[in-house]
């Protein structure tokens, strides 16, 4: 889109089903590398990532072209047939239906990547849910607590 200009930026949170702990340490860097495999060739920039044993954070910059819902169902499914083909977990390994998606300006990118840097310091005092709970209400998201990464 010639002469289209513009910054585009989404926090976005995935948890995986049943909020099982299968992210292993010894693997969270190749499926780091895999994810940004993923959103490279889909042309859009990571500018973040990182998570626990039960979720992610990816903070991205994104074309205006990208849907982003479709750009999150990609990365979710090519993520779960790549960590089942390499064996990763002794279980089938999937993500919670649904996602977060927040939007950030320009002056709130530096928060944002140390907050998704620190995400194990954070959790030893918030749980997911909290933190979920935190950022909906933040940016004012109506939501259903029922609702809210169940655990089946």
């Amino acid at each position: 889109m010639a002469n289209t200009y513009t910054q585009l930026y989404f926090h976005v949170v995935f948890v995986v089903k049943g909020r099982q702990n299968l992210i292993a340490k010894k693997w969270k860097d190749e499926l780091y590398k895999y994810i940004t495999g993923i959103i490279t060739k889909k042309h859009q920039k990571l500018l973040a990532i990182n998570g626990i044993e039960d979720h992610i954070h990816i903070l991205l910059g994104t074309k205006p072209n990208c849907k982003l819902s479709d750009l999150v169902r990609d990365i979710k499914s090519n993520l779960s047939k790549w960590v089942n083909e390499h064996n990763f977990t002794n279980r089938k390994f999937a993500w919670q239906l649904g996602f977060g998606a927040f939007t950030l300006g320009q002056s709130q990118l530096g928060i944002i990547i140390n907050y998704i840097k620190k995400q194990e310091e954070h959790h030893r005092s918030k749980t997911l849910n909290e933190e979920y709970i935190e950022f909906l209400k933040a940016y004012e998201v109506e939501f259903k607590e029922e609702y809210l990464f169940s655990v089946t």
